[in-house]
Order: C-alpha cells, then structure tokens, then sequence
C-alpha cells in the first residue's frame, strides 16, 4: 500500500493536496470559531476540537466511499426549463452544495443581524449559553458540506486513496494547531469577525452557484479575502499607532443663559 511512495510525484502531490486541504480548511476554522463562541468560555476550546475532529472523521469516511462520491456528479433527474437549450440536470452534489451555500447563508447574515440589531446576549467573561449538542450540530452540518467539496478537489489532484488519507489528516492536525489562534482573533477583533462573517456569506453564495451549474473560480474568491484582510489588518496598525478621535466638548456660559418667565 505504501509502495506509491516511491515516487516524487506522489509526494508532490501530498505536498500540493495538504496545502489545498489547509486553504480549504480556513472556511471550516472560520465557521467554527464563531458558533463555538457562543458556548460558555470554559467549553469553548473543546468545541473547537470536537468540530475538528468531526471534520476529519467526515473526510476520512467520505474518502472510504470515494468511487460512489465520483458518482455524485451523475444526474438524479433533470429538468426542461423553458430558457435553457439543454435539460438541467440535477445530481446528489448539486442538492448538497445548494442546501450547505443555503444554510451558510442564513446563519452568517443571523450572525451579522444579531451583532448590529444587538439582540446578542452580553456574557462577559463567561461566553455564551448555547448547548454544546446545538453547537456541533451546525458544525456537523456544515462539515459535510466542506467536507465532500474538499473531497472532489483532491479526487481530481491524486490519484490514490491513501495519499489523500494522509494529506486530509496533515491538515487537519495543522488546523488543529492553529484553530485556537484564529478563533481568538476572531471573536477578539469586532470588525474581523464582521469581515469573516461576510466571507461566510461569498462561500455560500459561491456553493449556491456551483449547485446551478456556473462555476466561479475559487482563486477569486480567496484573492478577494486575503485582499480584505490585508487592507484590515492595515487598519489595525494605523488606529494603534493614531491617538483617539477627541470630541470637542461645547462650552456654556451660565451668565448666558436667560431663563424666560423668571
């Protein structure tokens, strides 16, 4: 089983699909770090972990059922719309990218709602009062979505099963490293979270309209982010290094003031 080692090209290709793997992972870490900040503070690092975990375990058993996941891409139906010229076909990865960009859109614009209405609840120091079973519930859901996209993209990187296995399990202890230092940032800085919030919202749309057949390449996307975290983390430099906006206080003279009626 091992014996595809003996090639540069196969560890080329571990090389290339870890990193893949870890770029493709940073949505997953995202979304993770903001509904795990609802959990009470002192479970939150353990919700971080189980979510990881769970994303591993997806990969590595979707990665067991490779050849009906290739499948996944074969029409259940398809339908005539009065439009098009062809039939639009409809597959098992289409109704999973559509439901995942769906459900990423309506927690990430409920995230930005609750922050600018201010309907999220103050917990100070102790985090929040979700139940850890709700929590992995929405990590699950969305595991499985990043997850068998993930597993497309390696399917048309390498060629053999265990390459991916081990590549999968690279990034994920990576991720694992580093998922604690994200989520800080995150939830510590207002405006980083909001910016990751909104890329939420790209992915989503981005996997709505993979679902419908129009491809949008994911070079853009993620050009588009580091862009925007680059120019925030500009921001942040600049407001340490400038002193605080002063408002001016208005002066009132008592000896002004006439009192009518007196």
């Amino acid at each position: 089983m091992f014996d595809v080692f003996s090639s540069p090209d196969v560890w080329l290709s571990l090389l290339t699909l870890t990193f893949m793997e870890v770029v493709l992972g940073i949505d997953n870490i995202v979304f993770i770090s903001i509904v795990v900040a609802r959990l009470p503070k002192a479970q939150q690092a353990r919700g971080r972990t189980i979510g990881l975990m769970l994303a591993l375990v997806f990969r590595i058993i979707l990665l067991s059922f490779i050849s009906y996941i290739v499948n996944a891409n074969q029409p259940l139906f398809s339908w005539n719309l009065p439009w098009m010229d062809e039939p639009f076909a409809v597959s098992w990865r289409d109704i999973i990218l559509f439901g995942g960009g769906l459900f990423l859109l309506a927690k990430s614009t409920t995230e930005i709602h609750n922050k600018l209405e201010g309907e999220e609840e103050e917990h100070g120091t102790a985090g929040g009062t979700a139940t850890m079973g709700k929590i992995l519930v929405q990590i699950v859901m969305v595991d499985i979505v990043f997850s068998f996209d993930s597993i497309l993209t390696a399917v048309g990187l390498v060629d053999h099963v265990i390459v991916m296995i081990i590549a999968v399990i690279i990034s994920m202890g990576i991720m694992l490293a580093f998922a604690k230092y994200v989520s800080d940032f995150v939830n510590t800085h207002p405006t980083v979270k909001m910016l990751a919030l909104s890329f939420l919202i790209m992915i989503g749309v981005m996997l709505v309209v993979e679902a419908l057949h129009a491809h949008i390449p994911k070079g853009y996307i993620y050009f588009a982010m580091f862009f925007s975290l680059l120019v925030e983390m500009l921001n942040m430099k600049l407001r340490k290094k400038t002193d605080p906006v002063q408002l001016r206080q208005s002066e009132i003279k008592t000896e002004d003031i006439t009192v009518q009626g007196r």
